[in-house]
C-alpha cells in the first residue's frame, strides 16, 4: 500500500535497463514507484493504484505509450509525461495533443528528471484543484442557487486571489455565520459590492482565506 505522504509514480518502459535506472533514481528521491515494461500491464496498474503521475515511453512493442495515454485520458484523471528518444515532430505533436504534462528525452539523467517530475506533479495538482472548483460551482448552479452565487464567487476570487472552490467555501462559511442560505449570502454580497466605492472593505461580508 502506498504511503499517504508520498506521490505515486507509474513508470512504463520496455527497455529494462532504462526502466530499472529510472525507477531506482525516483525511489531514491522519495517517490513511491510502480513499474511496468509493457502498455497492457501499465493500464492494469494505473486502474489499480491510481498514481499521481505516469511516465510513459512513447514507442514500445505491443501497446504504445500513446495508446496508454489515450486510455488514461478517456477513463481516468491520471496525468502523464512521455519518455522519448525520438524527435519526430509528428509524434511529438500527436503526443502533445493528448495533454501530456511534458516530455523527458532519452538518455535520461535522473538529476534532471526529478525536478521535471516535481514540476509536473505541482501543475497537475493545481489543474485538479481548478477542475474541482469549477465542478463544485457548476453543481451549485445546477441546484438552482443561481446567478448571484456565480457573481459572488467571482467577486471573492478577484478580492482574495483564490480559486473557485475556496471562494465558494468562504461564501458558505459566511452564510453559516449569518444563519442564512448560500444564495441569500451571495445576494447580500453582490448588493453590498455594488454600493462600495474603490476603498470599500468586504470585511463584514466575507471572511478572507485562512480565517476558517
Amino acid at each position: 500500500m502506498a504511503s499517504p505522504n508520498k506521490d505515486v509514480l507509474l513508470v512504463v518502459d520496455d527497455d529494462r535497463l532504462v526502466l530499472a535506472t529510472l525507477v531506482s533514481g525516483l525511489r531514491d528521491s522519495g517517490f513511491e514507484v510502480i513499474e511496468s515494461d509493457n502498455g497492457e500491464d501499465a493500464i492494469l496498474l494505473a486502474r489499480e493504484h491510481q498514481p499521481n503521475l505516469a511516465l510513459l515511453d512513447i514507442r514500445m512493442s505491443g501497446k504504445s505509450g500513446l495508446e496508454v495515454a489515450r486510455y488514461l485520458v478517456s477513463q481516468t484523471e491520471i496525468p502523464f509525461m512521455f519518455l522519448t528518444a525520438f524527435g519526430d515532430p509528428e509524434i511529438v505533436q500527436e503526443a502533445s495533443s493528448y495533454g501530456a504534462m511534458g516530455f523527458l528525452v532519452k538518455p535520461l539523467d535522473v538529476r534532471q528528471v526529478v525536478p521535471a517530475v516535481k514540476s509536473a506533479l505541482a501543475r497537475a495538482k493545481e489543474i485538479k484543484r481548478l477542475r474541482h472548483g469549477a465542478a463544485v460551482l457548476a453543481d451549485t448552479l445546477v441546484q438552482g442557487k443561481g446567478r448571484e452565487v456565480l457573481v459572488a464567487t467571482g467577486i471573492l476570487v478577484e478580492r482574495y486571489h483564490v480559486n473557485c472552490d475556496q471562494a465558494l467555501e468562504i461564501l458558505r462559511k459566511q452564510a453559516r455565520t449569518e444563519g442564512r442560505k448560500v444564495e441569500e449570502a451571495a445576494i447580500a454580497l453582490v448588493e453590498a459590492t455594488e454600493k462600495l466605492n474603490a476603498t470599500g472593505s468586504f470585511a463584514s461580508l466575507a471572511k478572507p482565506p485562512g480565517s476558517y
